[in-house]
């Protein structure tokens, strides 16, 4: 899975893209079918909201999870970038679930 990261309002790190990595590779072993065909592209838009605010929810992460006849779109704010970026990966990780779920559901229906 290709992963694509942009920043805006503020530097992106080396240790931030390897943070990255590290958490949403596992997102990899959950679409293991559509990488192998290479159809699986994962974007991912790192913000700061705002930069007179130094408190509160000033970092957003957007993902959108391009699949077959589907992209998956999640959106987390948080204080620190990083604990957006987890969020981020815990909702995403639902919404592959309910995906491949409703995917079998349409393939069981249409065998039968």
């Amino acid at each position: 899975m290709k992963i694509n990261v942009k920043a805006a309002g503020f530097e992106l790190t080396p240790s931030l893209n390897v943070y990255i990595e590290d958490k949403l590779g596992s997102v990899s072993k959950l679409i293991k079918r559509f990488d192998e065909k290479g159809v699986a592209e994962l974007w991912l838009d790192l913000a700061r909201t705002t930069r007179h605010h130094h408190k509160g929810e000033v970092f957003r992460a957007e993902a959108d999870l391009r699949l077959p006849r589907k992209i998956l779109r999640v959106q987390k704010e948080s204080e620190d970038i990083r604990a957006a970026i987890d969020m981020l990966k815990d909702t995403l990780h639902l919404e592959i679930d309910k995906y491949k779920t409703r995917l079998g559901k349409i393939r069981r229906t249409k065998t039968a």
